[in-house]
Formats: C-alpha cells, structure tokens, sequence
C-alpha cells in the first residue's frame, strides 16, 4: 500500500508514526511517498480504514479543510485543495458576525424585561 503525500511530505515522518499501531506495521518513508508491506498490514485493515486514519491525522493538526485523501485500490493520495485558504477566511468572518447577531439578540431580551410590568398591563387596557 503506497501513500502520496503531496505537498504534506514535510508531515511525513508524523504521519507514519501516527499510522504504525493502527496499521499494525511500520510504514516506511521515501521522499514524498510512505509505503506499508501488505503482509505486514493487520488483518482486516483495508486502505478504506487508513483513509480514516489520514483524515483523523490531518484533522489533529488543523489542516482537514485543506486537504483531499483519494483511494484508487491500494493508491491513497493526500491533494491540497486549491481555494483552501479563501474559504478558511470567509468562516472565520461568519464566525465573528454570528456571535454578534446573539448578543444583539440578548440585548433586545434584556430590554424588554427592564420594562415595569405595570406599564405594560396599561398598554392592554388601553387598546
């Protein structure tokens, strides 16, 4: 089983540390490529289970939305994708409103309750 690493070859090393005990076998490191001996592999492990556990590396890391893992039999390839950063920036901005838009909400909350109920049961009577 043969892993491309891309542009992530300089997480390399961590990757392959981070696949040996759920493999079951030491992945070893060549330039931008780590390969794992099939007969060394833990039985019912399947590329589809170390696409799992590439996802879960990347994710530990921070960069899930930035990279892709594909499989093609016992190919796994990690791609960058293109409009990675844009997107990041855009939610991070739609983070900073949201919260925003709640505490404009609590405040409208609040100033409703600061009315004296007094007041308010006039309001009903007149109308």
């Amino acid at each position: 089983m043969e892993i491309e690493l891309g542009t992530l070859k300089d997480s390399g090393e961590e990757l392959a540390t981070f696949l040996e005990p759920r493999v079951g076998a030491k992945p070893a490191l060549s330039g931008d490529k780590i390969t794992v001996d099939d007969g060394a592999v833990r039985s019912g492990v399947r590329p589809r289970h170390v696409k799992t556990y590439i996802k879960r590396f990347l994710h530990s890391k921070g960069l899930r939305k930035k990279y892709r893992v594909l499989v093609q039999g016992k190919q796994l390839t990690i791609q960058e994708l293109e409009g990675a950063p844009e997107e990041v920036k855009e939610e991070k901005q739609a983070e900073e409103k949201a919260p925003g838009k709640e505490e404009g909400a609590q405040a409208e909350k609040e100033e409703k309750k600061k009315v004296p109920k007094k007041r308010q049961t006039k309001k009903k009577e007149e109308s």
